[in-house]
């Protein structure tokens, strides 16, 4: 008997076949043209807008230019109307020299040629206006002039640029708030404006002493950007900023206590305060030990031996590992 499917296939006859098959070809065609066609608009839009987004963050981080057809007017013409701003304090900021240097031009080294501006009535758009840019655009005009040395070199990859945070941020330009550096408020006010969990930890029993003005948050780190994590700065030795002032810690000791060098110094600290003495992260001592000297699979440190049965005489173990950040006498760090 002959399957239902073949059946009306033979009462086509060839010719009829032959036109059934060519119109499912053709509709398989026309539908891969179609795909085809959605496939490309759809390529097309991507590059479109991957276009746009190019442009425009090309846009956002280009310097602002000066703007077209403006001149040079001269410091005395923008007196005129931001006399209040030479009267405030901007004598006293190292940014009026430029009123003085030969071949300079005063405020419109900074915000552009200003006659545009004038003749527009106070236009605020035909001048260069640092409120109105972001914070990429601002930061780009002052690095024409601060771009150069190890302070501020980093500064268009540091990590307060990258989060919109630049330079009118921090510095007050017009006006001499805090010498030397022209900053909006005092250290480590200032920083604790954004960072508030930090600010806490100062506020712990043993920290170091920010709060009392013995150091500076840009003591150990260059807020201006850097290659080190969370933008630390490093001494001359290019070893961690702990050792400028630890530098009984720094070495090189002949039995080196392996976590100093390939972790630093925060295997065991917290840097910027603690509830446990000498800054550590654990309460007890042998707790913090134990992390790493543990018989385990992936653990390279060494266990502790059988007769430290962690009764309470073994749980202090820097009372016998004395030298416990390097030793140049024991390498189990007895002296």
């Amino acid at each position: 008997m002959e399957s239902n499917t073949c059946f009306p296939l033979r009462r086509l006859g060839a010719v009829g076949v032959a036109k059934l098959r060519f119109r499912q070809s053709h509709r398989r065609w026309l539908l891969l043209a179609v795909v085809a066609v959605c496939i490309a608009s759809s390529l097309g839009a991507s590059t479109d807008q991957q276009k746009r987004q190019s442009q425009t963050a090309a846009q956002a981080s280009a310097p602002a230019g000066r703007p077209p057809g403006a001149e040079y007017v001269g410091t005395d013409t923008c007196k005129t109307c931001h006399e209040d701003l030479f009267t405030k304090g901007f004598q006293a900021t190292p940014h009026s020299n430029l009123l003085k240097l030969a071949g300079k031009h005063g405020c419109e080294d900074c915000h552009g040629p200003g006659s545009a501006h004038v003749e527009g009535g106070g236009d605020i758009t035909k001048v260069i206006s640092f409120k109105h840019l972001a914070a990429s655009q601002s930061s780009q005009r002052c690095l024409e002039c601060h771009e150069y040395g190890e302070e501020h070199g980093n500064f268009s990859r540091s990590m307060h640029l990258r989060n919109d945070v630049g330079c009118t941020s921090c510095h007050s330009v017009h006006e001499a708030k805090f010498k030397p550096s022209l900053l909006r408020a005092s250290q480590p006010n200032l920083c604790y404006r954004c960072h508030q969990e930090v600010r806490a930890d100062f506020s712990k029993p043993f920290r170091h002493r920010i709060n009392e003005g013995l150091l500076e948050c840009t003591d150990c780190h260059n807020v201006h950007g850097g290659f080190l994590t969370r933008q630390l700065r490093a001494t001359a030795a290019q070893d961690t900023v702990c050792f400028r002032c630890h530098t009984d810690k720094a070495g090189p000791f002949v039995f080196e206590h392996v976590p100093v060098k390939t972790e630093g110094c925060t295997s065991c600290h917290t840097p910027h305060g603690s509830v446990n003495p000498r800054l550590l992260k654990r309460a007890q001592v042998n707790v913090l030990c134990l992390e790493c000297h543990t018989l385990t699979v992936d653990s390279a440190a060494p266990g502790i031996p059988s007769f430290h049965n962690q009764a309470q005489k073994y749980q202090a173990c820097t009372m016998c590992h004395v030298s416990i950040h390097g030793s140049n006498f024991s390498e189990v760090f007895f002296k």
